[in-house]
């Protein structure tokens, strides 16, 4: 189901955008990078956050952590990262697929400024075997994301959390 509704999203949005599916899972950083030929850190990995009341989804680089210091500078508060059953229920997503499209619920999209160092990224596409080739500007404008810096490259020094 999760796959269909980003196959639906892509068809209104992205027509020309095609979805890879592999045999082999891509369901974390390593896998997805190894199965797509790219740099771990060219994988848009796609994280659910709650905010109060509001659940958000941040996408950012394959390698780059989540800073506590610099979310809380952006949103108000320090993240609080969803359950793997929130996260399916409201993404509509499995963990492991979660990506910026074709979301079960409403929900804002923020994508961290650690993707624009790519031409290409390769977030998933619904399913733990699915992914697609993107821009980073042009997902965030089908997305209508918003961009934002809250992560941290794993060589710098620092506040980190995932």
């Amino acid at each position: 189901m999760s796959l269909e509704s980003v196959r639906a999203f892509l068809a209104a949005k992205a027509p020309d955008i095609e979805i890879i599916v592999t045999q082999e899972s891509s369901a974390t950083v390593a896998l997805a990078a190894e199965a797509h030929g790219v740099d771990p850190a060219q994988i848009a990995k796609t994280l659910c956050a709650r905010i109060g009341d509001e659940v958000i989804v941040v996408v950012m680089s394959g390698t780059t952590r989540l800073d506590n210091k610099k979310f809380r500078q952006v949103f108000g508060s320090k993240p609080r990262m969803l359950g793997g059953e929130d996260v399916v229920a409201l993404t509509g997503h499995p963990v492991g697929g979660v990506c910026p499209f074709g979301l079960a619920t409403n929900m804002k999209v923020y994508c961290d400024l650690s993707l624009r160092r790519f031409d290409e990224v390769v977030p998933a596409a619904g399913a733990i075997n699915a992914a697609l080739r993107i821009s980073p500007d042009r997902m965030a404008e089908m997305t209508g994301a918003e961009w934002v810096d809250v992560g941290q490259d794993p060589s710098s020094d620092g506040e980190m959390s995932t």
